[in-house]
């Protein structure tokens, strides 16, 4: 079965690291993608452009409006995400726990 892992966090954190702390983040976050390669689990994944860069488009009946930004006004903004194949949701939270992030949403993707 296949999980996405859901990434979110503070976009200003990110934007109050230094080169070296930058660095060492995304030197974690490769870590873990090379260990899920290297397991043959990783199905996708991919860092979001800040929410700022967001277009959000709402249905309200027959109206359709278009609006920059994210969705919601929130602290956490969802910022990339993991596609991986586990056996089970137990294995999808070992994987999990093992990303570099404060806070991971693991859903199972559906099948059409």
């Amino acid at each position: 079965m296949n999980y996405a892992l859901l990434i979110y966090g503070d976009e200003k954190v990110g934007e109050g690291l230094d080169s070296d702390e930058r660095r060492e983040t995304y030197a974690r976050y490769e870590a873990f993608s090379a260990m899920l390669v290297e397991r043959g689990v990783m199905r996708g994944g991919s860092e979001l452009a800040p929410s700022s860069s967001a277009t959000t488009i709402r249905h309200d009946g027959d109206q359709v409006s278009v609006t920059d930004g994210p969705f919601a006004e929130t602290a956490e903004v969802f910022g990339g995400f993991y596609l991986v194949e586990a056996d089970d949701l137990d294995a999808a939270i070992d994987l999990a726990k093992q990303l570099p992030s404060a806070v991971v949403e693991i859903r199972p993707t559906m099948t059409m």
